[in-house]
């Protein structure tokens, strides 16, 4: 199956077809807009994997953040508005994407250790206003780059609010980038899904601990904010209960699975990394809940450990249940409670610790012959 650069937006291409399909005449003119806007990203991510050695070899210092406005252009980074240090200006956006790169600079620091997301004090550039009515975040191997949502339509017309708006979403994007210095899970099949998964974790937990949250006060909801009023549902996706996140006539419903009997074997989005994510998200979560207290000081550093020193660029869902379980017995101790409790988030998801991991080839061979599953109403 030949694989397109990877594009690690937080709206899946999945949402984005329903409302093509089904939206009205503004709302699937947006969709198309932002389908075809992902060439672009494709390029810039070409480029970004041919720079990542030398990125990763230029030493930075703390925490630096650097904010640009592209004034609804594409040009990156775009006109540098705010940077470390300096107070807050009259842009939302702006203060919105320096807070929250900040908040997950220091998450990763303070629970982990970790200086920037390649370790080394990599500065964090974010640039708001992209392209006019981008419907996306993304990270583009470089950078953060944040659209507008629809605040330029009637207010009828609106599906989501400013890519800003939802610290989650931050936190989900700027981990790709530690993911991409780490484990660099390939983006797709399993491995893309949990690059995914990883995402959504410290997207959560980014959240969690700005909010100073346990996991039991914790919602789960990953882009909490993001949909208008418009739409039915709360969010982008349910680490709790998969597949709950929205059901709306527009955007259809949320297609996530939250267990293997249900995993859907696709060509489209990268062999599904946007939907089968859902089933490492729920075995984080139910792992969290076992534990109990804060989510980040435990469970995500168990998650943590797997990712930094574990898991390779194929890794599947197997491979991941068994090094987690592998990375609490370390942490925590053999038969501790914490190593009981990875295994029992994984089980709950139908996945057994300590068995072999499937090979993907045949999993792969029938989904390139088109000999693939539909689960929960996802569109052929």
């Amino acid at each position: 199956m030949v694989q397109q650069p990877s594009i690690y937006c937080i709206l899946p291409p999945h949402l984005l077809r329903e409302i093509a399909q089904r939206g009205t005449p503004l709302q699937r003119e947006r969709a198309l807009q932002t389908i075809q806007a992902a060439e672009q990203v494709r390029a810039r991510r070409r480029l970004a994997r041919e720079l990542a050695g030398l990125m990763a070899a230029v030493p930075g210092g703390g925490k630096q953040r650097f904010v640009y406005d592209a004034r609804e252009g594409t040009t990156l980074p775009g006109a540098l508005i705010r940077k470390e240090g300096d107070p807050p200006v009259s842009d939302a956006a702006v203060n919105e994407a320096y807070d929250g790169s900040g908040v997950t600079y220091d998450l990763f620091y303070e629970a982990y250790g970790r200086n920037s997301l390649d370790n080394n004090g990599l500065d964090l550039k974010s640039t708001v206003h992209y392209e006019k009515g981008y419907d996306n975040a993304f990270w583009d191997g470089q950078q953060m780059v944040y659209g507008d949502g629809d605040e330029d339509l009637p207010a009828s017309e609106r599906l989501f609010n400013r890519f800003t708006i939802a610290l989650d979403i931050i936190g989900h994007e700027l981990t790709h980038g530690v993911t991409q210095f780490e484990a660099n899970l390939a983006y797709w099949d399993q491995a893309g899904a949990l690059n995914e998964s990883f995402s959504d974790v410290y997207g959560s937990l980014v959240k969690q601990y700005q909010r100073r949250q346990t996991a039991q006060q914790a919602d789960w909801i990953i882009g909490e904010g993001l949909l208008t009023a418009n739409v039915k549902g709360v969010g982008l996706r349910s680490m709790k209960q998969p597949g709950s996140a929205y059901d709306d006539p527009i955007l259809g419903k949320d297609p996530q699975p939250g267990h293997m009997k249900d995993y859907v074997t696709t060509v489209e989005d990268n062999g599904g990394v946007h939907i089968n994510s859902g089933i490492p998200n729920r075995a984080f979560y139910v792992t969290a809940m076992e534990i109990g207290g804060f989510a980040w000081e435990k469970t995500g550093l168990i998650w943590y450990k797997t990712l930094t020193n574990k898991l390779t660029d194929r890794s599947t869902f197997q491979e991941a249940a068994n090094l987690t379980f592998e990375a609490a017995g370390e942490l925590f101790g053999k038969n501790s409670l914490e190593q009981n409790a990875v295994k029992t988030g994984w089980a709950e998801v139908g996945i057994t610790i300590g068995s072999q991991a499937p090979t993907g080839c045949l999993t792969s061979l029938l989904a390139y012959l088109g000999l693939t599953t539909q689960a929960r109403g996802q569109s052929k």
